[in-house]
């Protein structure tokens, strides 16, 4: 399946995603913060990216951003997985260059189905 870079500084919201995508077959990386999900997404080069906003540093925005505008890591899907919720953070998030966001807890179906489409 996919190799997929878990970006969250949250020991249990990385736990709960892992608990949905490895009995799936995906192969989880983590990253505990922007800075840190940047560089791993250029040494591992993942199949797509959940990637949280609220994280102390560089934020899942802006690191969404840098990711998206670099040639390197440019094609790599990412899902905005975040605890806020209004329209804005979401088309703010789109904007960023995200191909999906989430609120967190994500739905389990919803989450997969998401990840299937990005993955084709």
């Amino acid at each position: 399946m996919a190799n997929i870079l878990i970006v969250d500084d949250s020991p249990t919201q990385v736990a709960n995603l892992s608990k949905i995508l490895e009995p799936k077959g995906h192969k989880i990386n983590v990253a505990t913060n922007g800075e840190e999900g940047i560089a791993a997404a250029r040494a591992q080069n993942p199949d797509l990216i959940l990637m949280d906003v609220v994280m102390p540093g560089l934020n899942g925005f802006q690191a969404t951003r840098k990711l998206s505008r670099d040639p390197e890591t440019e094609d790599i899907p990412i899902i905005l997985v975040s605890t806020k919720d209004q329209e804005t953070d979401r088309i703010w998030g789109l904007r960023q260059g995200a191909r999906g966001y989430l609120v967190k807890p994500p739905d389990e179906a919803e989450l997969i189905k998401l990840i299937n489409e990005l993955l084709g």
